[in-house]
């Protein structure tokens, strides 16, 4: 019989045990699963261009434009590049991103019953991605991560002309150590091989990796092929939620940086 009552007096502190440890882990000052400060840094920052660094609002407005003011249509035309992409890829091939989104945009243009050729898609395509500016929060971003010793590389689907162009007309060239574009392997992210290049063209291990972006997908690919990552929800962003975890989620390149600049 005192066995007994030992036994259950001691299951009734067990359960009043798990019931307090709740409220005293959430009570716990400071409490973070992941102490940032204690991380090793990345040797190499790879970044996503378009969107993460440079503001779409620009592009968006010129291709809502050519299907008519339908702004309603401007999210079916980037999925629609995005999945053609894959498509692509998947199937051994590889065309200029820049014309898997104009012949996206025809596409959509088609199913509402608006008129646009191979030749104007392209050409709206081509102009809306040139003198894209930098988002606000970047620039500083970039120069305190350059100035705390980090290699910072793009690693972008868009075209090497184009990026180049790009970063020359926002200001972004001298912030980067190197520009990888997706052309020279002819494999879009998210696929696995592309990762892999990225960190073998950089002479690293993919865990010496971390993709700094703001579509779910890029880093949801990067993640899986053994990277680590940074996500930016931007606005309208979100992540995967069946992808791994990633490190850092913040609003904006600038408190990515502020977290980073702590590692040792």
């Amino acid at each position: 019989m005192t066995n007994r009552r030992n036994f259950i007096k001691n299951l009734s502190m067990m359960g009043a045990s798990s019931m307090m440890l709740p409220s005293l882990i959430n009570s716990a000052p400071n409490w973070n699963p992941m102490k940032t400060e204690n991380l090793e840094r990345p040797k190499v920052l790879f970044f996503d261009v378009n969107e993460t660094l440079l503001d779409l609002t620009q592009m968006k407005t010129q291709v809502g434009k050519a299907l008519n003011g339908r702004d309603d249509l401007l999210s079916l035309w980037f999925t629609t590049m995005l999945q053609y992409s894959l498509v692509t890829t998947a199937s051994g091939q590889y065309e200029h991103f820049g014309y898997i989104g104009a012949a996206a945009l025809q596409m959509v243009a088609k199913n509402n019953g608006i008129d646009i050729t191979e030749s104007q898609a392209r050409e709206v395509i081509v102009e809306a991605l040139r003198g894209l500016p930098a988002h606000p929060d970047v620039k500083n971003a970039l120069a305190d991560l350059k100035n705390d010793g980090y290699k910072l590389v793009s690693f972008t689907n868009s075209s090497n002309a184009g990026v180049k162009k790009q970063f020359e007309s926002a200001g972004l060239t001298d912030f980067f150590d190197e520009r990888l574009s997706v052309e020279d392997i002819g494999k879009f992210k998210p696929f696995r091989e592309t990762y892999e290049w990225g960190a073998r063209k950089m002479g690293i291990k993919p865990n010496e990796a971390m993709l700094i972006a703001a579509h779910g997908w890029d880093v949801a690919g990067a993640l899986w092929a053994g990277w680590r990552a940074a996500f930016i929800s931007r606005p309208g962003k979100q992540i995967f939620p069946l992808a791994p975890k990633t490190e850092i989620n913040e609003t904006d390149l600038q408190k990515v940086a502020d977290i980073l600049v702590t590692y040792k």
